[in-house]
């Protein structure tokens, strides 16, 4: 086969995005919390049976509003995988709480359940729960030690739109949940995110309306119950434009198509590479029975951090790009000035430093596919 280049990723666009802009511009209005950030809002709350939802600009926007939800201060503490992405912390430490980094399981990437009930502790406040890959983690499980701990649960779902666990969508369990439709992400509108509400909580609902309208009491205004809006609260400014919104619902239509389609690519991959996993050369993405996933990455678990190295630069002399992902944030610069060091989690350092993460879009040919499995198929042949 000829030699191809392979990127990592790339957006997939629906065909209606640009139709769904104009249509927003022709309404002259451009701004957040128009017609297109109502359309995704009702979409997301019907299909994923969603209390309320907030839209935001990222889903580290959406966790930075959940931890203002919770009220944080210095001295509480947040439960929460080390393999994650920062934002995940960032949300947490920005309110001077402290992250509390909890080991992963082997089998999904996921939290350990057993590792973070030893870690709760009178100072324990809440549990981010990260869905790896949009694998769900044991929520059954994660919400049983939340109730008994009287502790919040706000789910990192931004891997996982439209994904479940038991039937129930991911980012629906917890008191909260947080989405991303960034450029990466299966859903996208390039830069974005929701911030789900699944509590009937009228004070938490109208403090997160103040929140993302800059502290104010807009919404009320807009509704009619103040005669004039005005400053009441802190907050921010997270609301997306309705460019970004209108983009964002040409790519909801698509919701199910999309994930059809990359089932199939996550398929072809496994079709290929379980020999090698079965032999015990490698490891590859495990989906549980209680599980389905939405099918938003692909990985490879290499025997060793030298083989995963090898590989990465061998494909990258094919043209395939592929990543590392991630550096425990325990083990990084930020987590060693909290206090943590290397070798605090050694499962999640020997995992994080073994995996490669294929090449994965939704609109990968197969053509594309069989390249890259040509060339990682013949780099386990060697192994």
């Amino acid at each position: 086969m000829a030699a191809l280049i392979i990127p990592f990723y790339k957006p997939y666009y629906t065909g209606a995005e640009e139709s769904y802009i104009r249509d927003a511009m022709a309404r002259n209005r451009i701004s957040g919390d128009g017609f297109y950030t109502a359309k995704v809002k009702e979409f997301i709350e019907e299909m994923f049976s969603v209390y309320k939802v907030f839209l935001t600009t990222s889903a580290t926007h959406a966790l930075e509003m959940a931890a203002l939800l919770l009220n944080l201060e210095p001295g509480d503490e947040v439960l929460m995988p080390s393999f994650t992405f920062p934002s995940t912390a960032n949300a947490v430490v920005l309110r001077g709480a402290r992250p509390v980094f909890v080991e992963i399981q082997a089998s999904t990437l996921n939290i350990d359940p057993a590792d973070l009930e030893e870690k709760i502790t009178p100072r324990s406040k809440a549990i981010i729960p990260v869905h790896y890959a949009g694998i769900g983690c044991e929520m059954d499980q994660i919400m049983s030690l939340a109730r008994e701990h009287q502790l919040q649960v706000i789910e990192d779902a931004a891997q996982a739109v439209n994904a479940s666990y038991r039937g129930r969508y991911l980012g629906t369990w917890g008191q909260m949940g947080c989405y991303s439709f960034h450029e990466t992400k299966n859903i996208t509108c390039g830069e974005g995110g929701a911030l789900l509400i699944n509590v009937g909580d009228t004070e938490m609902i109208q403090r997160a309306e103040q929140i993302i309208q800059k502290g104010t009491n807009r919404r009320q205004f807009i509704d009619g119950e103040v005669d004039r809006y005005t400053w009441v609260n802190w907050g921010s400014s997270y609301t997306p434009s309705e460019v970004l919104t209108a983009f964002l619902y040409a790519q909801f239509m698509e919701l199910e198509r999309i994930t059809a389609k990359r089932r199939m690519i996550h398929g072809a991959y496994t079709h290929y590479l379980l020999p090698y996993a079965r032999s015990g050369k490698i490891g590859i993405p495990v989906i549980p029975s209680a599980c389905q996933s939405n099918y938003h990455l692909y990985y490879i678990l290499f025997p060793t951090e030298t083989a995963r190295k090898n590989a990465q630069k061998a494909l990258a002399s094919s043209g395939i790009e592929t990543a590392f992902h991630y550096v425990p944030l325990h083990s990084s610069p930020m987590g060693q000035r909290l206090g943590y060091r290397s070798g605090d989690l050694p499962l999640t350092e020997d995992l994080s430093r073994r995996l490669l993460r294929l090449p994965f879009f939704t609109g990968m040919t197969d053509s594309e596919i069989e390249y890259v499995m040509e060339h990682v198929t013949g780099i386990l042949e060697k192994i």
